[in-house]
């Protein structure tokens, strides 16, 4: 994850993405470099747009955000209504017990 956290900080500050670049940062993080690894980031990232994917992963994030919520409201709601029922058993029990 240090690989792609270094190539999001480079755009993020408007610098290119390059192997020097990357091992630059990877560098002043303390962490050991793996020329192979920053190879392999540079050249799957050439023909990336960063921003859109930032921006198609945010959306794709807000999306199901929502459906999850809904997903635990309905899931509480079955509960409540398990709930119910016991309670009414309960009543009644009682109330056979007093007349």
């Amino acid at each position: 994850m240090e690989y792609v956290y270094s190539a999001l900080l480079l755009h993020s500050a408007g610098k290119e993405i390059t192997e020097e670049n990357v091992k630059k940062v990877l560098a002043a993080a303390g962490i050991e470099v793996d020329d192979a690894r920053v190879k392999a980031l540079v050249a799957s990232l050439k023909e990336v747009n960063i921003d859109e994917a930032i921006e198609k992963a945010a959306v794709a994030q807000a999306a199901t955000q929502p459906t999850e919520a809904k997903e635990e409201k309905a899931e509480e709601a079955k509960e409540e209504k398990k709930e119910e029922p016991k309670e009414e058993e309960a009543a009644a029990g009682l109330s056979s017990l007093f007349g």
